[in-house]
């Protein structure tokens, strides 16, 4: 079975624009038909999985590059190691990101609980940075 270009845009929620810029990259193969359109099969949607599972986890092109690199070659313990490796990159960059979104969750959360001071007659409204002077500028 083949699939078109707009069929693979719609199955991976993707333009088309990003499947071309992917086969142009070597990462999705692809074939083409009579009107040298580019077409994909089974092989193209399993490929197209597995760079969107790594892009979704933050991965650089250049990482989805040597991954699938990488699972071009050979089978052997040293090219899973490179895999494996790659993976726990992506890995702690999403730590990372988590950390960063709690961060953000705990500031939302003050600014919130500030906010509710405020509306309830608690605290004097302070939020409008045109009325902040230096001396009153909040630090967060």
């Amino acid at each position: 079975m083949y699939y078109t270009m707009k069929q693979m845009a719609e199955m991976f929620d993707v333009t088309e624009h990003t499947l071309r810029f992917y086969t142009d990259k070597g990462l999705l193969p692809c074939e083409r038909d009579g009107g040298n359109r580019r077409v994909f099969n089974e092989e193209s949607v399993n490929w197209m999985q597995g760079i969107k599972c790594l892009k979704g986890c933050g991965a650089s092109i250049d990482d989805i590059q040597e991954y699938c690199r990488l699972c071009l070659l050979e089978e052997s313990e040293e090219n899973l190691k490179a895999r494996y490796e790659i993976i726990l990159k992506q890995r702690d960059a999403a730590y990372q990101r988590l950390e960063e979104a709690k961060v953000t969750v705990k500031y939302m959360d003050d600014k919130v609980a500030h906010y509710e001071s405020i509306l309830s007659g608690i605290a004097p409204d302070d939020t409008n940075p045109k009325n902040w002077t230096a001396e009153n500028r909040p630090k967060h």
